[in-house]
């Protein structure tokens, strides 16, 4: 196993890399460019089987090792930006306004690029490395649910698939992990109220939506301190509140939106079903109605037992002992690479960015200090898991 500094050769390259993606920053699946550089980027490491347009801009790349036959461990990045006007300041800031690698997704792609280009020349491993270039990561449908329902794990014989995130707030060098869950599932509701509107000057003429929309927002508070178990994650989010259109007229309706996240499909299941009653009790109770659209977008991100050993295993040989954690408490975001998760045994760990500003910040940048260790966790993985 290598220590990091087999791996500070790449970082320039690799930063080059980083910079001109960030620079050039594509949403959702419509990532034709990026999707090009990186194709482009991995012929040139001399890898000949590289498949394009899986889910629209995914890329499957193929590495065989030269120590004989063994399976196929899948290692994944997601490609795609955020529709946030960038405030960084940095001198290669997005040249698109409206559009940034708010996330590090540009990071993830020229850390595992730089990985390419190792594992391409060194192939000290068995079997083969499957390089997943997933995109629409931040949007639905989900890149990674295509990609799957795109036969990617069947086709390319994965049997493992592997993945890391970057996380400001953690020392550049040092990693964190956990066995079992460790990103929370994320469900998206909208909840339309249906009142009586009127003259705002005859409000009892009215069944006002807005005030009975602000009771049913108090009262699925309620739902989580005093509906479930303390000790279990339950986090109901009203994050869209739109209703009425003058000063002087109650409206007839008011719309919310929020999102659900967790780390049990029992209190999904609850959420759903305990949403709908608390807002209709609410809502007939003042005369008016409610109608709830529910949707379930990712599911807990579960990392498996022996693949979040490997994972701990190379980090450690990478940076020592202790500057991986390997009880780090779960988060409460989510990640659609809990899809590959559901089909097969695998581990997501996170990366640290230094002290940036935080993901999805205007001003946030990934840290190509990061670089060589992001490199160099999938090099070690690689050569730990597929062993020659």
């Amino acid at each position: 196993m290598r220590s990091v500094e087999a791996f500070r050769d790449l970082q320039s390259e690799a930063t080059e890399w980083r910079r001109y993606l960030h620079r050039n920053p594509e949403l959702d699946s419509r990532l034709q460019n990026t999707a090009r550089f990186v194709a482009e980027t991995l012929a040139s490491f001399g890898i000949n089987h590289i498949e394009t347009g899986i889910a629209e801009t995914g890329i499957v790349a193929l590495i065989h090792g030269e120590g004989g036959d063994g399976p196929t461990i899948g290692l994944r990045a997601d490609m795609d930006a955020l529709p946030i006007l960038e405030a960084s300041n940095k001198p290669w800031s997005s040249e698109t306004p409206g559009k940034m690698h708010g996330c590090g997704h540009d990071g993830h792609t020229a850390m595992l690029l730089g990985a390419a280009k190792y594992l391409a020349n060194s192939r000290k491993f068995k079997g083969c490395v499957a390089l997943i270039f997933q995109p629409a990561e931040e949007v639905l449908p989900s890149g990674a649910l295509r990609m799957i329902q795109e036969g990617v794990m069947d086709r390319f014989g994965i049997s493992q698939v592997f993945s890391m995130h970057n996380t400001p707030g953690m020392e550049v060098g040092k990693f964190g992990i956990c066995h079992g869950a460790i990103l929370a599932s994320l469900d998206e509701f909208d909840l339309v109220v249906t009142g009586k509107g009127g003259h705002a000057a005859k409000p009892h003429e009215t069944v006002d939506p807005i005030v009975i929309a602000a009771q049913i927002i108090l009262g699925l508070q309620t739902l989580v301190s005093r509906g479930t178990d303390p000790l279990e994650g339950l986090v109901i989010s009203v994050t869209k509140l739109s209703a009425g259109t003058a000063y002087n007229i109650v409206p007839g309706q008011a719309e919310l939106a929020g999102t659900v996240r967790t780390f049990s499909s029992g209190l999904r299941d609850f959420a759903e079903r305990q949403i709908l009653a608390s807002a209709q009790g609410i809502a007939r109770g003042f005369g008016a109605d409610v109608e709830l659209t529910y949707r379930r977008d990712c599911p807990v991100t579960l990392n498996h037992i022996h693949e979040t050993d490997l994972a701990i295993k190379a980090a450690r040989n990478l940076v020592g002992a202790s500057s991986v954690d390997d009880k780090m408490r779960p988060r409460m975001g989510s990640e659609d690479f809990a899809y590959m998760l559901e089909e097969r045994p695998g581990a997501l760990i996170f990366i640290g960015n230094g002290s940036s500003a935080a993901l999805h910040n205007p001003a946030y940048d990934f840290n190509d200090e990061a670089l060589p260790y992001g490199i160099g966790y999938w090099v070690n993985l690689v050569e730990t898991a597929l062993a020659a």
